[in-house]
């Protein structure tokens, strides 16, 4: 039997339990607090002995704020180091081993690429007076700085002040060739401080001596050469080895603006430049007056290059090609036959150059790329920029800009091969798209329109309405992508209007879709690789893919009718060619950074783009304006004396005079029609109240008895 008690004993052993716990826990907690003030008090006692008053406390307050701020800003150097020292990732030692001399269409040899810099010679069989020459005129203290020349950076910062413009350059050696290595020549920012970076991690991994190798075998020396070696042997027919003072002066001269001052193209300003770094030799103790008398008086002569201009830009694209093209080919000195016009580059360069320098001042506008294609794919030539020897980076190939309203061509496209056609009626009203509220061209409103007109007056709600309501993004990208558009496109909203980057080559490719009559795939520069014993490695014409059709013959001839329209009643009329049909977009990117005019005829399809390399805005500058010029004035040269091809869908090359004044007249019509339609919906001005009043007070003046007449003067007789 059990006994009644025994739950309250159970109840007593877990209270008394419970009662043991607690009391553990308050004595332990206690001894803990009791220990640590015990050690506080320990260790506060013991560091009161370093305890600094007086002068000192301030000079070890200023230390600790230095080791603060220190700790900060190494964190900030490596943020900025990083993304620098992803470049050195690659093998940027080696040197491609292929070995190619290119010809133009006619035959004629235009340039080298590859193994142009010939047999390195090591600097130490290099004469002393050309290494003397170049550190003195590119950077004297090279052997004892680490990368960055601070004394030099001042020295040369004082100069320039001095003499109010650029006289000397503050970029060190090491630095010169972390950009020629790793980096682009466009003025950054970003661009400064990756190759500040660059050089830090050259001095740490190579020797001076190797710096200044890889210095002299890799800058551009103009006239297609790389490398001092090349440059002796282009300009004297010599080696390194065997040049003169005078000679070597005029090789160092190069390294600072090669184009502008290789001796083939301007001797006198290469033998300015030549005295220029005599001077310097003097200045910087190497030599002594006495020593440079000589090559003063007697300035060095090059061989007789003639008036050849190497087409820097269109080699170096036509050698990426030949690289993809022999990659598996045990060949690598190679004869490149390709399909570079002469005539068509000297055009395109000389319009760029031309408008820039008439008005490139008043539109703030210093760069611009344009590619030539024919319409049966061939480039014909390719401007990368103003002056290759001042910068190699090809903005024709390589620069992603927004295109833009001529982006909108792809829309377009889109649209007619779901269906619509250029009578289809769309409407321009304001439209916003998941927060997106995009506006028309300097806040112009639009109704109901053509799909002809849309495009023609470049009306920015109605691609987006298409792309939202109608067709998606993901067509419009793929079928930009099948055109030939090469650079990466985001899938994003914004991009009907042209907001995802894109090179001058993508907009002349995807654009040759439309006189190709929707066929692509047939771009090339490279017709044919030969061995220099003549055998074919490559025919464009048997081993290119064939090419395919992207674009329905309707579409394409849909497409045509609108675009035909544009150089004539729309935004492109700066670009009309006398008495020959063109089609063609502009385009304007955001904050005006960027505008272009991309068009086409039978013939030819031509990209143009004007703006700025640090993508600062130009001066309002719209692709209408600038662009639009320079694209006329290149093909206006360009179809002189040939057989013109009609565009598809286009009955004929000729410009019917009778049916341009028609469309002229349509064109003033509707845009009457629209001002009087825009004047009809017009909000009245004043409020009712007010025209209330007016309309009594006018009234009243009506109904008031006239005035009486005042008695006139008395007439004096002439005397």
């Amino acid at each position: 039997m059990v006994s009644p008690l025994e739950p309250k004993k159970k109840r007593g052993r877990i209270a008394a339990f419970l009662l043991a716990i607690d009391a553990w826990l308050d004595s332990t907690l206690y001894e803990v607090g009791f220990k640590a003030r015990e050690f506080w008090e320990a260790a506060t006692v013991f560091f009161r002995r370093f305890r600094v008053k007086g002068w000192r406390r301030g000079i070890i307050e200023i230390l600790s704020e230095g080791f603060t701020l220190g700790t900060g800003g190494a964190v900030v150097m490596l943020a900025l180091a990083m993304p620098a020292f992803q470049e050195t990732g690659g093998d940027w030692r080696a040197q491609d081993d292929f070995a190619v001399t290119f010809l133009d269409r006619y035959g004629n040899e235009i340039g080298q690429r590859g193994l142009i810099q010939r047999d390195s010679v090591p600097v130490d069989q290099m004469p002393d007076h050309v290494i003397k020459a170049v550190l003195a005129t590119e950077d004297r203290r090279f052997f004892e700085h680490y990368g960055i020349d601070v004394l030099g950076l001042i020295r040369a910062m004082t100069e320039n002040v001095r003499a109010n413009s650029v006289v000397q350059g503050g970029s060190s050696i090491t630095q010169q060739l972390a950009k020629n290595l790793f980096l682009s020549n466009e003025r950054t920012l970003e661009r400064k401080i990756k190759e500040a970076f660059l050089a830090l991690w050259l001095e740490a991994n190579l020797s001076k001596k190797e710096i200044l190798q890889l210095y002299l075998d890799r800058s551009y020396m103009g006239g297609g050469t790389f490398g001092i070696e090349a440059a002796a042997d282009f300009y004297f027919g010599k080696s390194v080895r065997d040049l003169t003072l005078a000679e070597a002066a005029m090789i160092a001269g190069l390294f600072k603006a090669p184009s502008k001052y290789a001796p083939h193209v301007n001797l006198p300003a290469a033998r300015a430049r030549a005295n220029v770094v005599l001077s310097n030799l003097v200045d910087s103790n190497f030599m002594t007056e006495g020593q440079v008398l000589q090559a003063r008086m007697h300035p060095a002569d090059v061989v007789d290059r003639g008036d050849r201009k190497s087409p820097d830009y269109y080699l170096d694209w036509a050698f990426e090609e030949v690289r993809k093209i022999a990659a598996r080919s045990r060949q690598h000195s190679l004869v490149a036959h390709t399909a570079f016009d002469p005539n068509l580059q000297q055009a395109a360069e000389e319009s760029l150059e031309f408008h820039l320098r008439q008005y490139g001042k008043e539109y703030h506008a210093s760069q611009g790329a344009i590619v030539v294609i024919e319409t049966n794919g061939a480039v014909r030539a390719i401007v990368g920029g103003r002056d290759y020897g001042a910068s190699q980076f090809n903005r024709a190939t390589k620069a992603l800009r927004q295109p833009g309203s001529s982006f909108k061509v792809y829309v377009y496209a889109t649209a007619v091969e779901h269906g619509f056609t250029p009578d289809t009626i769309v409407s321009g009203a304001p439209i916003s798209w998941g927060g997106w509220h995009p506006g028309n061209y300097n806040g112009a409103s639009a109704g109901r329109m053509t799909l002809t007109t849309a495009l023609v007056k470049s009306i920015n709600t109605v691609p987006v309405r298409l792309a939202k309501d109608n067709l998606g993004i993901k067509p419009i990208k793929e079928l930009a992508e099948a055109m030939g558009v090469e650079s990466t496109l985001e899938s994003h909203k914004t991009m009907v209007l042209g907001t995802s980057g894109m090179t001058v080559m993508d907009q002349a490719t995807g654009y040759s879709v439309f006189p190709q009559d929707g066929m692509v795939g047939t771009r090339h520069g490279v017709t044919q690789l030969v061995t220099h014993t003549g055998e074919v490695i490559y025919d464009f014409a048997k081993d290119a893919p064939p090419p395919h059709r992207v674009l329905s013959e309707q579409a394409v001839s849909y497409m045509n009718t609108m675009l035909v329209q544009v150089p004539v009643i729309g935004t492109a009329r700066r670009a009309a060619l006398p008495g020959i049909v063109s089609g063609g977009k502009t385009g304007t990117s955001q904050s005006y950074r960027d505008a272009w005019y991309v068009g086409f005829t039978g013939n030819y399809t031509a990209a143009v783009w004007i703006g700025n390399d640090d993508y600062s805005p130009t001066r309002n500058m719209t692709g209408g304006s600038l662009p639009a010029m320079v694209w006329q004035r290149l093909m206006a040269y360009a179809h002189q004396n040939i057989d013109l091809k009609p565009i598809p869908g286009i009955a004929q090359p000729f410009v019917d005079t009778a049916t341009a004044a028609k469309a002229e007249e349509a064109a003033k019509a509707a845009a009457q029609a629209e001002a009087d339609r825009e004047a009809a919906e017009r909000p009245p001005v004043l409020s009712s109240r007010t025209t209330q009043l007016l309309r009594l007070m006018n009234r009243q003046f009506l109904s008031a008895p006239a005035l009486r007449p005042e008695a006139e003067p008395e007439t004096v007789s002439a005397l």
